[in-house]
């Protein structure tokens, strides 16, 4: 067998490529789902090859497996109070001087590590503005960097979303700041270039990935899953998440309600495992504990393994977050969303979405009362196989079209290739 002869003029070029570099702006003050957005993006964008750091604001960053390549710069965190106000977590400051100190973190890190790209997740000009000069910073002084925004699926209902984008010159952002919009879901699902009246031009850079697909674990870690629970095989396995927690009480309380023995109980070949969330109020989360004890359910506030628990379920009752969903999905596990409706409506588009297209069940806040819920669960339980097979069609091709995108930046050639198609 003949063996391929490379020129030490190709040789020499291979070896002195450099990775990419890639800087990722996490927008972390509610929960987990953006840090875990940008893992799962990061862990696949690092065999480009890349190096890649995520600044983030999330306490709970250095609890994640972090693979090579992928580093954190932590930032002071902040807590959302409402929608446009925020808190310092843990630092005894105004948070006006935690934000500036934010802000000089971020613009420093940008300075130093010289990115070939920027991806900034959800919040265009970051929390309170703070990614706005290391956007202006690239854009005078180091416009080589690629920066790209990147978008959830669903973002609020379009008035509200319009108004917001519009009142804060979101759309002139879009238009001014970034190379490209990457809108992680699919255009068949939510259309939001039209539900959001993006203009035109902004439009033409603006790309449909398809969704994020998350780690599977092998059968062999979701059955020694079940085993740690002691749960048997004519069991059934009911995980209740709400992802961050700060917002989940409600439906966790409606879950337990719905095994009270007041509404029936529970069945005997029926075990859960309830996730509350590492942002639950701490009374709350003993009142919750309580409850699980008497219902015999396990109770935990952060789980390390979440891949591993949804893996060893039968199905699933959660609020209708993007992260979660994907993580759920992409498992094929049978899905029960409860969603919020407040402060904003994206959860409840969503579940009216993927419940149409056959992807999940989900109840309405409105109609929700534990007779009805207990039925959904245990219909759920008894003939999962509806939304089991329909989850295998589900659009995940968001991981393979960033990685093209950042090969096609990386190696100068046009970003627009992919935008009519991306777009169709």
């Amino acid at each position: 067998m003949s063996v391929p002869v490379i020129s030490h003029r190709r040789a020499r070029r291979i070896r002195r490529s450099p990775p990419c570099k890639i800087l990722i702006y996490s927008h972390d003050t509610y929960g987990l789902g953006h840090i875990r957005r940008c893992l799962a993006i990061a862990r696949n964008l690092r065999h480009c090859p890349a190096n890649i750091i995520i600044i983030t604001g999330s306490i709970l960053a250095g609890r994640f497996k972090v693979p090579e390549r992928i580093d954190f710069v932590r930032v002071p965190g902040m807590r959302k109070v409402t929608n446009e106000e925020y808190l310092p977590v843990s630092i005894r400051l105004d948070a006006g001087e935690v934000l500036e100190i934010r802000k000089k973190i971020i613009l420093a890190t940008a300075a130093a590590f010289q990115p070939d790209f920027f991806i900034v997740d959800k919040a265009p000009l970051g929390l309170k503005r703070e990614v706005a000069d290391t956007l202006f910073w690239l854009r005078e002084q180091y416009p080589r960097c690629k920066t790209v925004l990147g978008l959830r699926d669903i973002m609020d209902d379009p008035d509200s979303t319009v108004e917001e984008w519009t009142s804060k010159g979101i759309y002139e952002v879009m238009r001014g700041l970034y190379d490209e919009i990457w809108i992680y879901g699919c255009r068949d699902f939510y259309d939001a270039v039209q539900e959001y009246r993006i203009p035109g031009d902004i439009a033409s850079k603006t790309f449909f990935t398809g969704y994020i697909r998350r780690e599977v674990p092998s059968r062999e870690m979701a059955l020694a899953t079940r085993g740690s629970f002691r749960i048997g095989d004519r069991e059934k396995m009911v995980l209740v998440t709400t992802g961050g927690g700060g917002d989940g009480h409600s439906a966790i309380d409606a879950f337990l309600s719905a095994f009270d023995p007041m509404a029936g109980g529970k069945p005997a070949h029926v075990r859960a495992v309830v996730v509350t969330g590492p942002f639950v109020r701490a009374e709350r989360y003993e009142a919750i504990s309580r409850k699980c004890a008497s219902l015999g359910f396990s109770c935990f506030k952060f789980h390390e393994n979440m891949e591993r628990l949804i893996g060893a379920a039968d199905a699933i009752v959660s609020m209708g977050g993007y992260n979660t969903v994907c993580e759920i999905v992409s498992q094929k596990k049978p899905l029960l969303i409860l969603p919020r409706t407040v402060p904003r409506r994206e959860q409840i588009i969503r579940a009216e979405v993927l419940s149409r297209k056959g992807y999940c069940d989900y109840l309405d806040p409105e109609s929700l009362t534990p007779g009805v819920l207990r039925e959904h669960i245990l219909n759920l339980l008894d003939d999962p196989s509806p939304y089991g097979d329909r989850m295998g069609s589900f659009p995940f091709n968001g991981l393979d079209f960033i990685r093209k995108r950042i090969n096609i930046g990386n190696e100068g050639s046009q970003w627009a290739q992919l935008a009519v198609a991306s777009l169709e």
